[in-house]
């Protein structure tokens, strides 16, 4: 009995007993969650010391510069606007054309003028002709030397009765004569004088009607007043106008500025002078110089339509906007700043 169980306890003793300890897991995995840790710390260390930096950087920056992006481009619109009417018989440029300076742009009939012209220049022949009578002349300043010596003698001859008569030597009769004779001659004098004169003044306005007969001709020819681009033409051939009916627009692209609207509370260090950094939306990427040029004197509420009136009892603050104007250091014919494109100016205060 003894003999068969013996190999049966053997196996049993070299079998592993189960052990109720764990087993340890490697160390890989135990430093794997450890490290992503410390990963996310410095990332988030480093992210939050660039954003420290950043405003740190801008807060810096805002010391110096004051920016906005209520700016525009801003220019002079200029309208073509007949000053006499008629019926347009030529227009000689185009929606979006560029013109110089002196470009004749639209031309109304001119017969009816040119016919007061004529008139104006006949009536002026007629009164240069009444001056150039030297015999009509020469009597009319011959009665101005008479009138003038007439007028001598009845002051002389008022001068001597006076004391005559104070003395009771000459009667009061003789003295009121003395005296009528005085006021006729200076009477006399005046009406030769001004006869003298009067035909010279005849062709003073003789000259005067022609020479603006000559100017509403001339203003049948409406010219460019500026250099610049054709825009806004609502005139068409023989079409009739009045004068100063808006026709169209020259908008001279070489002659523009910003516009920006900078907050009451920025303008403390702005002076004209200073120089400027601006973008335009519709390049970019692309940076242009300038300089403050002025300051408006009000600020923009004050020129609206209907200005507000803190006085009512409803007041409410608002921080108002000033109109600071920059002009551009130089035009880049490649890249054309025209009026109401938006920007963004920075100006360099200190």
């Amino acid at each position: 009995m003894a003999t068969t169980m013996e190999p049966e306890t053997r196996r049993d003793a070299g079998a592993k007993a189960p052990s109720s300890v764990p087993a340890t897991p490697p160390a890989t995995e135990v430093t794997r969650p450890a490290g992503r840790r410390r990963t996310a710390f410095v990332i988030m260390g480093v992210v939050l010391v660039a954003l420290a930096a950043l405003g740190v950087r801008r807060w810096i920056f805002s010391l110096s510069h004051q920016s906005t992006d209520d700016a525009q481009v801003d220019g002079h619109i200029v309208p073509i606007l007949p000053k006499v009417g008629g019926f347009v018989t030529e227009i000689r440029v185009d929606e979006n054309q560029r013109v110089r300076v002196g470009d004749t742009l639209v031309v109304l009939d001119d017969r009816d003028y040119k016919v007061r012209l004529a008139q104006a220049e006949a009536d002026l022949a007629v009164a240069l002709a009444g001056v150039s009578n030297r015999t009509r002349v020469g009597q009319a300043e011959a009665q101005v030397e008479q009138a003038q010596a007439n007028a001598l003698k009845a002051h002389a001859d008022l001068d001597r009765l006076r004391p005559l008569a104070e003395q009771d030597i000459v009667s009061k009769q003789q003295l009121d004569a003395a005296e009528a004779a005085s006021r006729a001659a200076d009477a006399a004098l005046a009406a030769a004088q001004a006869a003298l004169v009067g035909a010279d003044a005849r062709v003073g306005a003789a000259r005067a009607a022609r020479d603006q007969a000559a100017l509403n001709l001339s203003y049948t020819r409406l010219t460019a007043p500026a250099s610049g681009v054709v825009s806004k033409k609502t005139v068409e051939l023989g079409q009739l106008v009045q004068a100063g009916q808006p026709l169209m627009s020259v908008v001279p692209l070489e002659d523009v500025w910003i516009t920006a609207n900078l907050k009451e509370t920025q303008i403390a260090d702005v002076k004209p002078g200073e120089p400027v950094d601006f973008t335009v939306d519709a390049y970019p990427g692309l940076h242009f110089r300038g300089h403050v040029e002025s300051l408006s004197p009000a600020t923009g509420a004050r020129f609206s339509l209907l200005p507000p009136d803190n006085a009512t009892g409803n007041f409410t603050k608002v921080v108002q906007r000033v109109p600071v104007r920059i002009r551009p250091d130089k035009a880049d014919p490649v890249h054309p700043l025209r009026p109401g494109m938006s920007v963004v100016v920075t100006i360099q205060t200190k």
